[in-house]
């Protein structure tokens, strides 16, 4: 009966906190990415096993597509990294220019893609995504902190399944090297609070 007792009044302690602390609560890999899709101007890596003429970097064209070695213009807009690895390697058997093709795609800019810092910054904005960005980086491209900050109560809003979730992120822990540092995905906003005297 205890047990039971306690367990509910977890669930609802769980519920009741829109705030978590993402080294003790949540991880970054825990949450789901809302849009991996590629948009105009992002830049990837195309690899492809053993075929150094077919593997680049390339960028997304204002018209959402690329143009690719022996398939030529292809339509890669609002395609996830995976539904483009699996059009390239369809399209290199379709066409017998490869038996068996091994693809891999690595996203190496988001420039259709934003996070926004707001607060107590010097250069509030927002900035293009890239794949790996942290807090860390996304505050020092809007010029860092300013006196008034207060660091360890920093926040990313992040829209997970329609549902906003707040986390807090205490950069002044990463900075002293206590904590790693948490990894943004695009639409993040970061939001530094003024301290209270």
């Amino acid at each position: 009966m205890f047990n039971k007792i306690f367990l509910i009044f977890l669930i609802l302690i769980s519920c009741a906190s829109p705030e978590v602390k993402p080294n003790k609560t949540i991880h970054e890999k825990d949450v789901v990415l809302s849009d991996s899709t590629l948009g105009p101007g992002d830049l990837f890596d195309i690899r492809v096993y053993g075929e150094k003429e077919l593997s680049g970097q390339f960028r997304v064209s204002s018209e959402g597509t690329m143009d690719y070695p022996l398939i030529g213009t292809i339509k890669v807009a609002d395609l996830t990294p995976s539904q483009i690895k699996t059009l390239l390697e369809k399209k290199l058997l379709e066409g017998e220019f490869l038996k068996n093709p091994q693809v891999s795609i690595l996203v190496k800019e988001y420039s259709s893609k934003k996070i926004s810092v707001l607060g107590e910054v010097n250069k509030p904005g927002s900035f293009s995504y890239h794949d790996g960005m942290g807090v860390v980086e996304a505050i020092s491209l809007a010029g860092g902190f300013t006196p008034m900050a207060r660091s360890d109560k920093t926040t990313v809003t992040r829209i997970v399944d329609g549902q906003k979730q707040n986390i807090i992120i205490e950069v002044h822990e990463i900075s002293q090297g206590n904590a790693v540092d948490f990894n943004l995905r695009p639409g993040d906003l970061v939001f530094v609070p003024e301290r209270v005297f």
